[in-house]
């Protein structure tokens, strides 16, 4: 595994940055005739980033190629305040000529088993696959201040090591169903990027670049491909 850690003045900066770097994936894969498959994060650090994606790329990319899909889910409507596909359809995907059907949304909605089960039958028709698992080219991540990703808590770590594509969770404070994709599926990624931006969280990024392995964010390691660490100054203050 490769680890890159990159740190920014400020999140408009980070995203900034880090569009540039999308794009180019983007572009490549496009002029190359290949399908790109990426799975997004929920957020408010990637809102600030999909803003500026639809903003500044939106006419430069041949969303044709691009496929996309999420880690995890809140068992909401898309028309929720906390859709995290409702935020990004109406920051980014929905104000892009991208078809239909490269938009693979999580239907929170759904019976939570039912739609686990559904979702990763359609993350295995539409990415390639190793050793029997999906390989999504680009997996984007936020981190918590509790060293969650996607709806993997401390409190339900296990849910990482499920044999399962996509599983269940359940928010350990407010009992909330989601969908969430596990940790097999993140660790059998081509690159997978951490968003992570704010004072509150530098404890924990401290923590875990000291091998910590006390925290979900701790067991991400792509074993086939790349890992990249995007930190803000305040998320790395500690480091």
């Amino acid at each position: 595994m490769e680890k890159t850690v990159k740190i920014y003045k400020s999140p408009e900066e980070m995203a900034e940055a880090f569009a540039v770097e999308l794009v180019s994936q983007f572009r490549n894969a496009a002029k190359d005739g290949n399908v790109y498959t990426v799975a997004l994060s929920g957020g408010n650090t990637p809102a600030v980033l999909y803003s500026l994606m639809a903003d500044k790329y939106g006419d430069s990319v041949d969303w044709k190629f691009i496929h996309f899909f999420w880690g995890d889910e809140r068992c909401v409507p898309p028309d929720d305040p906390e859709s995290n596909y409702g935020m990004a359809f109406e920051k980014f995907l929905g104000r892009i000529d991208i078809p239909p059907g490269n938009i693979h949304r999580i239907i929170g909605e759904g019976i939570p088993s039912a739609e686990a089960l559904r979702y990763s039958e359609e993350i295995m028709l539409n990415t390639r696959n190793r050793n029997g698992l999906p390989v999504f080219d680009h997996i984007i991540l936020g981190m918590g201040e509790d060293g969650h990703i996607v709806s993997v808590f401390p409190s339900n770590r296990d849910l990482f090591h499920s044999d399962k594509i996509c599983d269940v969770a359940t928010h350990p404070v407010t009992g909330q169903k989601r969908i969430t994709v596990t940790g097999k599926v993140i660790n059998n990624s081509a690159l997978v990027t951490f968003l992570v931006t704010g004072k509150s969280k530098s404890r924990t990024v401290e923590r875990i670049f000291s091998n910590d392995k006390g925290f979900p964010a701790s067991d991400v390691m792509p074993y086939h491909g790349r890992l990249v660490w995007l930190l803000d100054k305040e998320a790395a203050s500690r480091i």
